[in-house]
């Protein structure tokens, strides 16, 4: 068999599903910054849309006034997961780590996260239900680790213990 056909058999077969794929006429209206000027801090968060299709999540984190984070959150509504185990990611950073954070309920304190690395190309980030910490405002809860049987909302945190800029493309989320 040609690496060709190996490769189509294999996206045939990869049974998953798309969460948010970031295009051209997509909207950004959906997503929402929530950063530490909620408590106070000083740090400013953006998302938009860029020209390639691309979800931008940027800004500048600043640890003034005790802040020291941004993230941009979805609500999904609620999407049943118990047929996959694992999140996939395909993002291009700038070299900086951010989290991936899940909830299973809008009424949820706290959130699933994954900590990952970028070194600034575009990577997939492939993240097993299983390794998704639960964390309530930076604390680890004494809970279980992500279920994975449903989610209501998601979204992407930089809070790295220093000020900085970021920049972090996002083309598609999804599971598997």
């Amino acid at each position: 068999m040609t690496n060709f056909l190996i490769t189509i058999i294999a996206l045939f077969m990869t049974q998953g599903i798309v969460l948010f794929d970031f295009k051209k006429d997509s909207s950004s209206s959906g997503w929402y910054i929530v950063d530490d000027s909620v408590m106070g801090g000083r740090s400013e968060g953006a998302v938009t849309i860029d020209s390639d299709g691309h979800g931008v999540f940027e800004g500048t984190v600043s640890l003034d006034n005790n802040g020291g984070f941004s993230s941009v959150r979805y609500r999904s509504g609620t999407i049943n997961l118990d047929q996959y185990n694992r999140f996939v990611l395909r993002v291009k950073g700038d070299g900086k780590s951010y989290q991936f954070r899940v909830s299973g309920s809008r009424t949820d304190r706290h959130s699933y996260t994954y900590t990952f690395a970028t070194n600034g190309d575009w990577q997939l980030i492939e993240i097993p239900f299983a390794e998704m910490t639960p964390t309530f405002r930076g604390f680890v809860p004494d809970i279980p680790n992500f279920h994975g049987n449903k989610m209501e909302e998601m979204g992407f945190l930089i809070g790295n213990k220093k000020a900085e800029s970021f920049r972090l493309l996002i083309d598609r989320i999804g599971a598997e």
